[in-house]
């Protein structure tokens, strides 16, 4: 096999179960804190707004020192160790720290999830890309067998949860100890060309990202739209299982649900790149950004299983035609030196100031209007600003960047 094709079955093998230990332990986060920890929705809206701010807090620390040390596994090795730890923390920390005190469980709570998992997906995800550029395979095609790792743990978590709760979280971490095991056998080659472009970047590279006008309207179109994603996500499986006769029907049917959504979502992430390519990054864009509207304003105007679940579905199409787009925008249009920062601040951080913001609001509307009218609300704010990226949005690409020397590798 050669290197090329190990690095992708390794990866690829490292995204399976950095989601799959990821959905064990989160997918039912909102259902475990309405139905084992007692929270409403307003309590609910302000942990997922704290684990948002230590998530922004995390991703611009994560982007430099990721372009800084280049290729180098060290914040992949770093995450993957802090994830063995989930199980216990979950259980014997988080968990009782939240039925003592919501605020303080919560801010303990932040700090471990925001660092391991929603700081650390995008670490993860931008270092995987400089690797599919540089060995030459499609990122999508990796990234596909994170959605199937995903989809493999949510098929049995909402059995598991009607059992015990404690159960997802000890196979969380089972699956995490197999992380550490994947990154440790993977062996990237770095030249010295790539190493003095990666230790060239500045501080002032950075800062000056935010005196680009193109970056703050890609900013703009990302808390305008993709961060809304995030946000309706959140408490939507206890709308979900209200619509049953009984919670743990609800809970049972939406771990199937979504296990059948992230496997059609894996599908997408295989054919999204061929979308991507044929419709452009800015088209793809705005593609995704409608089939967000579609879905998040359908949740509000259907009524009953069957039709909330055909909106959650939009979901699979939506979401690797934007992952990827997201991708190919910030490479074709900024300076690739700087592809992590791009990725981590530019959506990222800029998703988790969005959610951060919106959480809170949307776990008030929930507890005020219902979940119906919130939908229809938040369906209306994504289509206004993916209407208004028509016209900001870039269209064009910059100069391809130089080839790099060819210069003797050095495993890191």
């Amino acid at each position: 096999m050669n290197k090329s094709k190990s690095l992708y079955w390794k990866l690829s093998a490292y995204f399976f179960f950095f989601f799959f230990t990821w959905s064990s332990s989160y997918s039912l986060f909102s259902i475990w804190l309405g139905q084992e920890m007692n929270l409403n929705g307003s309590e609910t809206g302000i942990i997922f707004s704290v684990n948002a701010i230590f998530a922004l807090c995390m991703q611009p620390i994560y982007g430099y020192v990721s372009d800084k040390i280049g290729l180098k596994k060290n914040i992949l090795f770093f995450i993957s160790t802090l994830l063995v730890f989930v199980g216990p923390f979950y259980i014997f920390v988080y968990g009782p720290l939240l039925q003592a005190n919501v605020i303080v469980g919560a801010v303990v709570g932040g700090l471990y999830l925001g660092v391991a998992f929603l700081a650390g997906i995008g670490a993860i995800e931008s270092y995987i890309e400089k690797v599919s550029r540089k060995y030459s395979f499609e990122y999508g095609k990796s990234r596909m067998w994170g959605s199937l790792g995903w989809a493999a743990a949510t098929f049995f978590a909402g059995q598991l949860f009607n059992i015990n709760p404690n159960i997802n979280f000890w196979v969380a971490s089972v699956s995490a100890i197999i992380l550490v095991l994947i990154i440790l056998s993977v062996k990237v080659e770095m030249t010295d060309s790539e190493m003095n472009k990666a230790e060239s970047i500045k501080m002032k590279d950075v800062w000056n990202l935010f005196l680009l006008k193109d970056f703050w309207f890609f900013m703009v179109y990302i808390l305008g739209v993709t961060c809304i994603y995030g946000v309706y996500d959140q408490q939507f499986p206890i709308y979900y299982a209200s619509l049953f006769p009984t919670e743990q029907l609800g809970n049972q049917v939406f771990g199937y649900l979504n296990s059948f959504q992230v496997f059609l979502e894996a599908g997408m992430m295989f054919l999204a790149p061929f979308i991507v390519n044929k419709l452009g990054a800015k088209n793809s864009l705005i593609l995704a950004g409608l089939l967000m509207a579609l879905r998040i304003i359908g949740s509000g105007l259907v009524g009953g299983p069957i039709g909330i679940s055909s909106m959650k579905l939009i979901h699979a199409l939506e979401l690797p035609i934007m992952l990827i787009a997201i991708f190919k925008y910030l490479a074709a249009n900024f300076d690739t030196r700087l592809s992590s920062i791009l990725y981590l601040v530019g959506f990222q951080f800029a998703s988790q100031v969005g959610a951060s913001i919106m959480s809170p609001l949307a776990g008030m509307l929930y507890d005020l209007v219902g979940f119906r009218s919130t939908y229809l609300i938040m369906g209306g704010f994504v289509l206004f600003f993916t209407i208004l990226s028509i016209f900001t949005l870039l269209n064009h690409k910059k100069q391809p960047v130089l080839k790099q020397a060819n210069n003797v590798p050095k495993i890191v």
